[in-house]
């Protein structure tokens, strides 16, 4: 008799909630743009600003824009006192400046933490006197945080970082708040592309790629997303169950508290059943009494795809996978601080797989979520 008074409850308070959600969460949606012939991407991402210091910004710079989701990396000097410093000053190390890089990133496309991974993935956090061959104070490691969301991100990923035990040493990076940032001379803008021979000559020498692939093997993926697509009609028809297929191409519903993830609390990624596309992590997962899987945010912004649904008479924000198409649930806003957001998704529609897998499935870049406490 719970479990019926339980569901009730839940399905009511979907139903409440949805008729109220769309004028009060999501005016921040702006008008649906087009984002191919079947999707429209969900609300056009927020530019945001990450900064990074991790030595020669040349390098750095190169990494960065490689990442999916970026839309413009400059190479400068941060976190010093003098007013615009030139190089010859800063490389002195007589300005109390780091070589650094300010990132600009659609949010929803890329999250802060895959930036913050990519980072830490590309330079030597336990180096605390300069990174590789560029010695001296101007060239070590810190992370500048803008807000205390990013504060927040950034000590859980170097927590994990430290626990992991991954490099043998203590990991020596600063966390610092952002201050100011001031752009390189122009020269060194782009210095990759400009300078191709130059650069390919340093960064060979300078021992930076020698020691990614030593630390982290070579799944990087240079930041490149992976390639997913969804099987036809007829194969999907046969591989997935039948609930599962009604969930996902009938946009169905299944029945609260009656399914596999509602309460699963292992540590793991859940993908989409259709596609394959990571989806969601059991870090962001919370029980919200609704009987269905329930998390905070996606695990990569870029797979999500959020469109206005008017189905039952009232306004919602139904959840698609980008390649997969696949009809995942719906999102609300009575999920619990800081973001406030309740992705709430059908079982039928993902795969869990736990995080004692993620290599041997192919998702080995999504096992940092899960080193440490």
């Amino acid at each position: 008799m719970k479990k019926i008074i339980a569901m009730i409850a839940g399905a009511a308070c979907v139903l409440v909630m949805a008729a109220v959600t769309v004028d009060g969460y999501r005016k921040k949606m702006d008008k649906e743009a087009p984002m191919n012939d079947k999707h429209q991407k969900h609300h056009p991402g927020k530019t945001e600003t990450a900064t990074f210091a991790g030595g020669c910004f040349w390098c750095v710079e190169a990494d960065l824009e490689k990442v999916e989701g970026v839309t413009a990396v400059i190479s400068g000097y941060a976190g010093g006192k003098e007013v615009k410093p030139k190089y010859e000053e800063v490389s002195r190390g007589a300005t109390g400046h780091r070589e650094a890089v300010q990132v600009t990133y659609d949010s929803s496309r890329v999250s802060y933490e895959t930036l913050l991974d990519f980072f830490f993935r590309h330079m030597d956090p336990t180096d605390s006197g300069g990174q590789f061959v560029d010695r001296g104070f101007q060239y070590t490691g810190a992370v500048f945080y803008h807000d205390g969301n990013q504060k927040q991100s950034a000590e859980r990923y170097m927590m994990r970082l430290k626990a992991s035990g991954r490099f043998g040493r203590p990991i020596v990076t600063a966390l610092l708040p952002y201050t100011v940032f001031y752009p390189a001379e122009g020269y060194h803008q782009d210095f990759y592309l400009k300078n191709p021979d130059h650069y390919k000559r340093y960064r060979n020498g300078s021992g930076r790629d020698a020691f990614i692939e030593k630390a982290w093997g070579r799944d990087l993926n240079h930041g490149k997303p992976r390639e997913y697509k969804k099987p036809d009609a007829a194969l999907l028809k046969k591989t997935l169950s039948p609930l599962a297929f009604q969930v996902t191409q009938e946009n169905g519903t299944e029945r609260p508290f009656d399914n596999p993830y509602w309460d699963n609390k292992k540590q793991g990624i859940y993908v989409d059943v259709v596609s394959g596309e990571p989806l969601f992590s059991s870090v962001d997962k919370f029980d919200s009494g609704t009987g269905w899987p329930s998390f905070t945010r996606p695990l990569n912004p870029r797979y999500i795809v959020e469109k206005k649904d008017r189905s039952l008479f009232m306004e919602r924000v139904e959840v698609r996978s980008l390649a997969g198409d696949s009809h995942l649930g719906h999102v609300f806003p009575d999920g619990p601080a800081p973001g406030g957001l309740r992705y709430c998704i059908n079982s039928a529609a993902l795969r869990f797989i736990p995080k004692d897998r993620l290599a041997q499935e192919g998702y080995g870049d999504f096992t940092f979520l899960f080193e440490g406490p």
